[in-house]
């Protein structure tokens, strides 16, 4: 009996038949790939392979690019105060600004999914997106204006703030030196002599802008003397135009509605009351042979708000501005990723007892951390070379203060002290941070297409 023999087995190719060329997993011959593929490798090495080489070669040297100063320009990096800050900045940025984002997109996401209103909800969250970056900073400039007449959170800020403490009626008022009233300390003003019943007091002021005076103030009048107690009038020494006489109410200058008057004796208030809208007001007995007291509170700058765009807010007010626009995009991207999640698995959960809040931690955060990792990581690459913003939101004086690694290049390489070598340093710094988190993501993505 012969062996059994292999079909195909130390089969040879016949003589002058073609070897199939190589091709690829589409199908597609190699030699026709790599001619797709070389206008676009040429593009790629013309617009990011050069200047990264030109651009590290041009940080080994001085401003002129004439002389070698080695490692030079990286040991500035470390050592000039201005460019440690954009560093510091960098590393709030990159810590803060994708995780903020991220949880409110996340957050977003999850809510939207349980109301009718979820997919106009998020039309209007993602709808900044639309907006560029320059937009974006022109609007959160005129949001963080200290004005509150002008700047929305300010105006927001001011109103919660008045809300709960009372704001001062009659701010920069005061008495001039012909007045019969002087400085008591802490911002109040008394009166030179004390005042009695049937004698009018006068409490004349200055210094009150028109557009600060009460809309309801009517022209100041001399009270009728009582026979029991004191009288009298606060009212703005003023009158438009000039012609008006010192301590005198003339017939157009307005009363001081709302200035609060204390009756002091021994350092004690012994009856208070507030001006009527003709400036009027009028004290019991007791306040006889007592001194009047204008206290401080009446004369207090008013409130303001936050200086937002001040040394100390400046970075996280910018921050804000960037969650804005892009706690939209975490949004979409989650919501993507929460639509495949299976509903077997979080309903398993419920009939298992657990709660909500449960049920979002250990099923639905899980099963999302892939979605979560792509867009923390984008947001990072993002982050680490924000400009727009920065030089648009931040003012000439906290600009320094806001600084960051992208903006310090734009200074350092065209500002009107130039210095190319550093700024080539931090073109390339910013490069090697960019790298480490590029990897991440690719092997990432790699360990996802295994699965």
């Amino acid at each position: 009996m012969g062996s059994p023999s292999v079909k195909g087995a130390g089969t040879q190719p016949r003589a002058g038949t073609r070897t199939p060329r190589a091709r690829g997993v589409t199908g597609t011959r190699r030699s026709v790939a790599a001619g797709f593929l070389l206008p676009a490798l040429v593009l790629l090495g013309a617009l990011v392979v050069y200047p990264i080489g030109y651009s590290l070669q041009r940080s080994f040297f001085d401003r002129d690019g004439n002389s070698f100063v080695g490692l030079g320009n990286y040991v500035e990096l470390f050592t000039d105060d201005t460019i440690l800050t954009a560093v510091k900045n960098n590393a709030i940025w990159v810590v803060f600004a994708p995780a903020v984002a991220t949880a409110l997109g996340l957050i977003f996401a999850v809510l939207t999914e349980r109301v009718r209103w979820g997919t106009a909800f998020k039309l209007i969250v993602f709808m900044p997106m639309a907006i560029s970056m320059l937009a974006a900073g022109i609007i959160f400039r005129l949001v963080y204006e200290q004005d509150p007449e002008r700047g929305v959170a300010n105006a927001v800020w001011v109103g919660v703030h008045d809300t709960f403490a009372e704001s001062s009626g009659f701010p920069k008022a005061r008495p001039l030196p012909v007045h019969p009233l002087k400085a008591a300390g802490d911002g109040a003003y008394l009166t030179k002599e004390p005042v009695r019943a049937g004698s009018p007091a006068r409490l004349p002021l200055v210094g009150v802008a028109p557009a600060q005076m009460p809309r309801d103030a009517k022209p100041a009048k001399v009270p009728d003397a009582p026979t029991e107690g004191v009288s009298g009038t606060a009212w703005l020494d003023f009158t438009r135009g000039g012609g008006g006489r010192p301590n005198a109410v003339d017939t157009q200058e307005l009363g001081l509605k709302g200035l609060r008057i204390e009756a002091v004796k021994d350092g004690k208030v012994v009856a208070a009351t507030t001006a009527a809208a003709d400036g009027t007001f009028a004290l019991p007995a007791a306040a006889d042979g007592a001194l009047l007291r204008l206290p401080g509170s009446n004369f207090r700058e008013q409130y303001n708000g936050v200086d937002w765009l001040g040394p100390s807010l400046v970075t996280p007010a910018i921050i804000g501005s960037y969650v804005w626009m892009w706690a939209g995009f975490a949004m979409v991207l989650i919501a993507a990723g929460l639509a495949s999640v299976p509903r077997e698995l979080m309903e398993a959960a419920r009939v298992d007892g657990a709660n909500e809040w449960q049920v979002f931690r250990r099923v639905t955060v899980p099963l999302l951390a892939p979605v979560l990792a792509v867009v923390l990581v984008t947001l990072m690459i993002n982050v680490l070379k924000i400009f727009d913003l920065v030089f648009i939101i931040a003012p000439g004086s906290a600009q320094d203060d806001a600084n960051v690694l992208a903006l310090q290049l734009y200074r350092s390489s065209f500002g009107t002290d130039a210095d190319l070598g550093v700024g080539s340093a931090i073109a390339v710094l910013l490069l090697l941070l960019v790298i480490p988190v590029m990897l991440f993501n690719i092997r990432r993505m790699r360990r996802e297409g295994r699965r």
